[in-house]
């Protein structure tokens, strides 16, 4: 069976950069920084104070009352961002494709700040009672639900959790259901909302945590930084857009994933290079084809050290000419919903040749010699790009996007 040719034609978001897509898109273009001091209850007694926050957010604003009660905050960013990215598509649904439309998203926390108040309401202040609405707010297929039910959307609806890979973990079984005939449309991404104190604390025991800022692939890197918010994005069989007149804003060519199998936290090269080559095999095209890759580059010491071999590895001679860059120093890591930010990243890239920069890059660290854009975005017209995500547990999800 020939397989279909998979292609976008709508994106949505809200995130520390923005409340829209195209809002995230300019905050990239500019270089601007969503990193900042967090406003959360007791964050005198945490020891990481910043993060990526949705800023100047009112739930209110977007949704009634009624509807927030059963709205963890990351259910309402995914909402929001799908809200977007439907009418953009200028998808009309009927029966019929209704049952041939799915969701699939990534998320790594599920409702974790309503699992924090609730347990805030019970161990700290002695209440017996919490919410009664707790299992459905924080289950991690909440917000799947609510997109399936906000549109109608009768056909596969699941969520993906992979930690830091979820969002590109998700993308790619859309990919793969539309390529394969099963669905004709699926809206797909990913959202996170983990910056509450309990979520924080539990961070901060793993001892990967920066203070100061994210600085990825810089000598003084010191860590990762958290970030929340989601993505989404409608993926379209190419030939059923086409027949719609839907503006195509990419095609999704290649997916590759692999597990390293070595440690629970620790990156693995190997692993890393065996998915980037399972996305250039898929999508039949060699490294050379490559002009930029949207990396993993969470500013840990390991990661980005490993990650700049992996690609070296892979790419060969042709590594020193890629334009390499990290958007997390940016929006911060959204641990599920990365991969969805970044791909907004991958889209403006192609659409607009306007490459994203590394921020906050001060020093060279000679294990990371790469082009990583530092600090100011350049032009440049780019046919085919790369999104990395590389997670805790050694699940690493890679996709390849070209210009439509």
């Amino acid at each position: 069976m020939t397989k279909r040719r998979v292609v976008i034609t709508g994106q949505g978001s809200i995130n520390a950069l923005g409340h829209t897509a195209k809002e995230t898109s300019a905050a990239m273009a500019k270089g601007t920084c969503g990193i900042g001091p967090l406003d959360i209850l007791d964050i005198d007694r945490l020891m990481i104070k910043i993060g990526a926050m949705v800023k100047n957010y009112d739930p209110k604003d977007h949704f009634t009352a009624k509807q927030l009660s059963l709205l963890d905050r990351f259910s309402q960013f995914t909402l929001i961002s799908a809200r977007e990215a439907f009418e953009m598509s200028g998808l009309v649904m009927n029966d019929d494709l209704a049952m041939r439309t799915g969701v699939i998203m990534g998320n790594s926390g599920g409702g974790l700040a309503t699992s924090d108040e609730s347990y805030r309401a019970v161990y700290q202040d002695g209440k017996n009672r919490v919410h009664p609405f707790v299992v459905p707010r924080l289950m991690n297929n909440a917000a799947v639900s609510h997109i399936s039910m906000a549109f109608g959307l009768r056909g596969p609806c699941f969520t993906v959790s992979t930690a830091c890979a979820s969002s590109n973990h998700a993308m790619g079984q859309a990919f793969h259901l539309i390529r394969g005939g099963m669905s004709d449309v699926v809206l797909t991404g990913g959202a996170e909302a983990m910056l509450c104190f309990g979520g924080l604390k539990a961070w901060e025991g793993l001892r990967v945590m920066s203070g100061d800022g994210c600085r990825p692939f810089c000598a003084t890197r010191n860590g990762m930084v958290q970030g929340e918010g989601a993505a989404v994005f409608v993926f379209e069989d190419r030939d059923h857009a086409l027949a719609r007149g839907a503006e195509i804003l990419a095609e999704i060519v290649g997916f590759g994933m692999t597990s390293d199998a070595s440690d629970i936290v620790l990156p693995n090269q190997t692993g890393a290079e065996n998915a980037m080559q399972a996305a250039l095999d898929d999508a039949k095209i060699t490294p050379a084809q490559i002009g930029y890759i949207n990396a993993h580059g969470t500013g840990t010491m390991a990661n980005d050290k490993i990650e700049t071999a992996a690609i070296k590895s892979v790419y060969g001679a042709q590594a020193k000419q890629l334009l390499v860059s990290s958007t997390k120093s940016m929006h911060g890591h959204l641990i599920g919903a990365t991969g969805a930010v970044e791909m907004l990243a991958c889209v403006m890239v192609l659409k607009d040749g306007l490459i994203p920069p590394t921020i906050g890059y001060q020093q060279q660290d000679q294990s990371c010699d790469l082009n990583y854009v530092p600090n100011t975005a350049i032009h440049q017209n780019i046919e085919y790009a790369m999104s990395n995500s590389f997670a805790f547990g050694g699940l690493n999800a890679v996709l390849i996007v070209k210009t439509p």
